[in-house]
């Protein structure tokens, strides 16, 4: 499995938000996160659709975090840019394999599942919080 530079941007868009915990232009974030202003419009549009983030039109529009950051993981920035993780093209719903009758009776599918359960755990057990600084109170 292979973040794509979309997710990258995705994640990095996210943490920009979290980080500055207000409404912000999509030429603000674009600048503030490195991603280039195309394709932050078209990320903030997939992360709006997912709730994930808000936007607001107008003079004064912009674009802020639609939860906290503590409810939101790594996992679900990644699967609503990338769709579902998945290590092997066996493990997707679509894949007809002809090597066995059924998915679950090749070791290697059991394998690769068991693998890619833990790797998506794990990203879901990483809230975007985990990485934005906190401020000195």
């Amino acid at each position: 499995m292979r973040i794509t530079h979309e997710a990258d941007y995705a994640i990095r868009i996210m943490y920009c938000l979290a980080q500055r915990n207000t409404k912000l232009s999509a030429k603000q974030i674009a600048d503030d996160s490195g991603v280039p202003s195309r394709f932050a419009l078209k990320i903030l549009r997939r992360l709006t659709q997912a709730e994930l983030t808000a936007s607001y039109k107008g003079v004064s529009g912009g674009y802020t975090i639609a939860r906290p950051a503590e409810d939101i993981s790594l996992g679900e920035i990644i699967e609503v840019i990338d769709g579902p993780i998945e290590i092997n093209h066996c493990l997707s719903s679509e894949f007809d394999c002809s090597r066995v009758q059924q998915k679950n009776e090749c070791t290697f599918h059991r394998l690769f599942g068991a693998i890619n359960q833990d790797i998506r755990n794990t990203l879901y057990d990483l809230p975007l919080a985990q990485f934005v600084p906190q401020a000195d109170t």
